[in-house]
């Protein structure tokens, strides 16, 4: 299917043999400034699950129905949450894109993804894969360390996205892992500079190719410069969490990987929401920040593509129910029209999750933001859409779709990828591999499928009948008060008694292998010393996990960051400084071979 253009002589913009520049410098001459407005906002949408538009909200989550953003509010720019079937996706972008066409301009929209090939399911993080193939997390690509590989995973990436029509990606996450507290590690490349600036190159490539093109998925890259030194550790999507820190004076440290982002073409960048506290940075967040938007992104680093905050920093939002306050962070007695002039001033291009137009038209019209600037950014914005083809192409084929999200050889490297990035962190006495000449071991599992690990052992319910137990834990946190900061996990990184004792006692009982995710650093030193053998995973599958157990496959992984002896060391280091806690129980880097 093509977009059909409008009937009589084609406008300038609707004709693909001109350049792209002319095409844009046509389109825009048509533009109201309602239209422009419009395309300043990248909202948040959802769909039903047999792949229609949701017309009507009941405000829980999202404030508007589709048909209200696209032909009243004039946006076209939208990332989609939750999790659905391939054929659904694509049957559900051609409806929006159908929605688009029959607008004044026939505008198409541009939609965008969180992360949505590994296992963490976060509404304002990332998707578990569903019917995408299933990698590990960031941090797993970085415990293999291979730049091939994330090529590879990148291109595969772009390829199921094309079939259900996703034109940006909303990753990669390019923060460096310095506080262990932090509740966004899982996303980025671990605490390493150098080897996250090499792997954010082939990702870059992987999604875009080496220009970006009608065959491309954009990159917005994130989180400029660097959200990884929070203060105690918090998530600056909550006021307690606002502040970013560098006692340890690693500021330029944390902008290398965005340097090589920059380097490699990434199409647009995201800077994060964190206030800067005692450095040079004016002590507003950063996508109000001018010093760092213009001055430091566009001005030292040269990046010429879109700037598109993060989402929520002008409206307070309804999320779950509850309410949460606009993330405007040093600019909180501000009101929503003075938050979005100052992000305009800032050199942002869009605002992400928001769908509030009319106070951009207001701006101008009141003469506080001058009607150039919003052209200066409608440009860029364009530009990117004339770029990826959407206006040639903006439908894809549902049955495509079907047939290549999820496909055999996709699913067949992404399984490949969690098994090589399993880091065995202890193995005394070469416990493992359990795969010997013997007969099939008594297999006591928590946190296993028990029919996944039928197929390597006899499954029993007590561990005293058992020859072995494999237990499956996750990175410890504290629960916190709402909704919506339940995904991010947050606080301490050490098991609370009586938790500990009952993993302990498993412990001393039986020989025992242990296999934690590390989504953060996790204080285990009792369980190191412990346990028959101790494995880290980033987001792998039960099968993937004994595989390796029982010697059927090989771990590649190294730890991405260290693990941290106690809580009082982690405490007592710099937020800014990766690896930074005295005598950690195991060093950045990590894993032995079997």
């Amino acid at each position: 299917m093509t977009a059909t253009p409008p009937p009589g002589n084609p406008p300038a913009y609707r004709d693909a043999a001109l350049p792209v520049e002319r095409r844009v410098e046509d389109l825009l001459g048509r533009m109201t400034l309602e239209e422009k407005a419009g395309q300043l906002f990248h909202a948040m949408l959802m769909m039903n699950a047999d792949g229609t538009p949701v017309t009507e909200t009941d405000g829980s989550m999202l404030p508007f129905g589709t048909p209200e953003l696209i032909g009243d509010r004039l946006l076209s720019h939208f990332n989609l949450l939750g999790t659905y079937g391939a054929r659904e996706m694509a049957r559900w972008q051609n409806a929006v894109q159908e929605m688009a066409a029959a607008t004044r301009l026939g505008i198409p929209v541009t939609l965008s993804t969180d992360p949505r090939h590994a296992f963490t399911d976060n509404v304002g993080a990332s998707f578990n894969a569903g019917a995408f193939s299933a990698w590990p997390e960031a941090l797993g690509l970085a415990a293999i360390g291979d730049p091939e590989l994330v090529h590879r995973f990148a291109d595969t990436v772009r390829r199921e996205y094309l079939a259900v029509g996703f034109r940006v990606a909303l990753h990669p996450q390019i923060d460096l892992a310095s506080d262990p507290r932090w509740a966004r590690q899982s996303g980025t490349f671990g605490s390493d500079a150098k080897l996250t600036g090499e792997l954010v190159r082939a990702y870059v490539r992987g999604l875009q190719g080496d220009r970006l093109g009608t065959g491309s998925v954009s990159a917005m890259v994130k989180h400029f410069p660097g959200g990884g030194p929070q203060k105690d550790g918090e998530d600056p999507h909550f006021a307690h969490g606002k502040e970013q820190v560098y006692p340890g004076g690693m500021r330029e440290h944390h902008l290398e990987p965005f340097r090589a982002a920059v380097a490699a073409g990434c199409a647009q960048m995201m800077p994060y929401y964190g206030q800067p506290v005692g450095t040079d940075w004016e002590e507003v967040g950063f996508g109000f920040n001018k010093g760092v938007v213009t001055g430091l992104l566009r001005e030292e680093l040269g990046f010429e593509g879109v700037v598109c905050t993060d989402w929520g920093l002008l409206n307070d939002a309804v999320i779950f129910g509850e309410t949460h306050p606009a993330r405007a962070w040093g600019l909180e007695h501000l009101t929503v029209a003075e938050r979005a002039a100052r992000t305009l001033e800032a050199g942002c291009d869009q605002f992400g999750g928001e769908q509030c137009p009319e106070v951009v038209v207001e701006l101008v019209r009141s003469g506080r933001i001058a009607e150039s600037r919003i052209d200066a950014s409608v440009r860029r914005l364009l530009r990117e859409k004339f770029t990826l083809g959407l206006f040639e192409n903006p439908y894809v084929d549902p049955d495509a779709a079907a047939e290549t999200v999820g496909r055999a050889d996709f699913a067949a490297l992404g399984a490949a990828a969690q098994r090589r990035s399993l880091t065995v962190l202890t193995n005394p006495g070469g416990f493992l591999p359990l795969a010997g000449g013997g007969p099939r071991p008594r297999l006591y599992v928590e946190n296993v499928d028990a029919g996944v690990a039928a197929a390597y052992g006899e499954v029993v319910a007590d561990p005293a009948g058992a020859d072995v137990a494999v237990l499956r834990l996750r990175t410890p946190h504290e629960p916190r008060g709402n909704a919506f900061e339940f995904f991010f996990h947050s606080g301490s990184l050490a098991f609370p008694e009586p938790e500990l004792a009952g993993i302990l006692a498993l412990l001393d009982s039986v020989p025992t292998l242990v296999c934690i995710n590390l989504e953060r650093a996790a204080v285990i030193p009792e369980i190191a010393e412990r346990a028959a053998a101790l494995i880290a995973d980033y987001g792998a599958s039960d099968a993937a996990l004994l595989d390796v157990a029982f010697g059927r496959a090989a771990a590649e992984g190294r730890l991405p960051f260290e693990l941290p002896r106690s809580m009082a060391a982690v405490t007592a280091s710099r937020p800014d400084v990766p690896n930074d806690t005295e005598d950690p129980v195991f060093p950045h880097g990590h894993g032995l071979k079997l």
